[in-house]
C-alpha cells in the first residue's frame, strides 16, 4: 500500500485545499485499502483503531497530505522571486465573483498552523525551524478531530 497505492493517491496534494469534508473521504479510503489488504469484510467488527495499531501505523493518510502542503509553503516562501509566491500571498489583480469566498489554499495554512500568513511566511525562511513547525501542526491538528 505504502509503495504502490498511495504515492499514486498523492500525486499533486500539495496544491489541494482540504477541508474537513475531504480529510474524512481520505481517512476512509485510506481505512477501505488496510481492510482489504487484510481481508477484513465489511460486516466483521472491527474499529478502525485496531486494525491501526495492528498494521502499525504511525501516521495517517490525511496527515501525509498536510504535512506536505505545509512543505511545499515553505519551499515557495523560501524562493524569493517566483511566480508561485505572488499566487500564493494573494497579489493577483481583478475582482472576484459575489458570494461567499471558496476556502483559498493559504487559509488552510493559517488554520492548520494557528498564525498569521506574515509569520508563517518569516518562520518558513528557516527550514529546520519549518519542519518542526508543520509537523507539531499537524499532530495537534489529529488530536483535535
Amino acid at each position: 500500500m505504502k509503495c504502490l497505492v498511495f504515492p499514486i493517491f498523492l500525486y499533486g496534494a500539495e496544491t489541494w485545499t482540504l477541508r474537513m469534508r475531504d480529510r474524512r473521504k481520505i481517512d476512509a479510503l485510506e481505512m477501505w485499502c488496510w481492510r482489504r489488504l487484510l481481508r477484513i469484510p465489511w460486516t466483521a467488527h472491527r474499529t478502525n483503531i485496531s486494525i491501526l495499531k495492528e498494521l502499525n501505523v504511525k501516521e495517517r493518510l490525511s496527515s501525509a497530505v498536510q504535512i506536505r502542503i505545509l512543505k511545499f509553503f515553505g519551499h515557495i516562501t523560501r524562493n524569493e522571486d517566483s511566480m508561485e509566491r505572488l499566487v500564493v500571498q494573494g497579489k493577483v489583480e481583478g475582482k472576484r465573483s459575489r458570494g461567499r469566498s471558496p476556502t483559498r489554499w493559504i487559509d488552510l495554512i493559517k488554520s492548520v498552523t494557528h498564525c498569521s500568513i506574515y509569520q508563517n511566511s518569516h518562520a518558513a525562511k528557516h527550514r529546520a525551524a519549518w519542519r518542526r513547525i508543520a509537523r507539531e501542526a499537524v499532530a495537534q491538528d489529529s488530536t483535535e478531530t
